[in-house]
């Protein structure tokens, strides 16, 4: 999208959280209880270049936020966070370290491990103490502002009887990575759920509620990747609220919205299977991708005393 950044962000509004499209520009809405400052920083459509940095002018109730006009869909952004680098404290804030919004709709771009997400200095002989001033954009995924209106139509649950549940656990890449009957493109994908014939085998088995594991956006861990290994199921966690992207094919997140309107319009409920209790950024001596870097001793659960996880 093409608009002319200003200079500075307008007073927006604490909810909801997340980018928020009106029609005339773009709210950002995220919280940071003890942060010195927030920056949103917006991307270039490749996501590489950093082509403005705008302080969120406005902090209600310990969430910061601020107003973008003319910004819209597509738009590729993230933040950084100002406050004290204070282990022993809780505090993890570290500005160099691009931040992704927890409440992102939609990711671009994959992440690219490299040393300098990290908050501190690997290898250093003061640990997690250290701090790292490399900036970790080039390596962070971008999140993307979305369009919310979509015709739902005549949608509804179908709230089946649970004495009448037929559960059908199902993985949205592995269900369909070998349908011949469905474009290369489309394998592995929600076009897969959406697939007549797969709702027709589901149909046939007395199926009436399928249950999909995870598929909020998860991450390749470092150590998977070192070993030559990937992360199939997707539990590790890299946003709540955006599909993992290798599980959206064309259409984006219409796709996701079409695969569960054709499930109930069928008669078939959609379970989503959550992963709330960790995420991919591991102990305190992982990486600074969003929670820790937006407040480290708020999203994590920490042992008093030292702080640890």
């Amino acid at each position: 999208m093409f608009f002319e950044i200003p200079d500075r962000l307008l007073p927006g509004r604490p909810y909801p959280l997340g980018a928020s499209y009106d029609g005339r520009g773009v709210n950002f809405a995220v919280f940071s209880a003890n942060a010195e400052k927030v920056e949103l920083c917006v991307f270039d459509a490749a996501g590489r270049k950093e082509v403005a940095r705008l302080p969120l002018p406005d902090c209600t109730d310990e969430v910061w936020n601020g107003y973008l006009p003319e910004a819209g869909p597509g738009l590729l952004y993230g933040y950084r966070a100002y406050g004290p680098y204070d282990p022993n404290r809780g505090h993890r804030f570290n500005h160099h370290k691009l931040l992704l919004d927890p409440y992102a709709r939609l990711l671009s771009g994959p992440l690219r491990w490299s040393d300098a997400l990290f908050g501190y200095r690997l290898g250093s002989h003061r640990l997690d103490l250290s701090f790292d001033r490399r900036d970790s954009a080039l390596a962070m995924p971008k999140a993307v502002v979305v369009e919310d209106a979509f015709n739902w139509g005549d949608d509804k649950r179908p709230d089946v009887p649970w004495a009448d549940t037929v559960i059908y656990e199902a993985h949205v890449r592995g269900i369909s990575m070998l349908r011949h009957d469905l474009r290369p493109d489309m394998r592995g994908s929600f076009a897969g759920l959406a697939n007549p014939h797969f709702i027709d085998h589901l149909k046939r088995l007395g199926v009436t509620t399928l249950e999909l594991m995870p598929v909020h956006a998860f991450l390749q861990d470092r150590f998977l990747l070192e070993k030559g290994l990937r992360n199939y199921w997707g539990y590790s966690p890299l946003g709540f609220f955006a599909p993992e992207p290798t599980y959206l094919a064309q259409g984006g997140l219409n796709q996701m919205r079409m695969a569960i309107r054709r499930l109930h319009a069928a008669g078939i409920e959609v379970i989503l299977d959550v992963v709330y209790n960790h995420t991919c950024s591991g102990n305190e001596m992982g990486p600074t991708i969003s929670f820790r870097g937006l407040y480290n001793a708020s999203y994590f659960r920490l042992v008093p005393g030292n702080e640890r996880y």
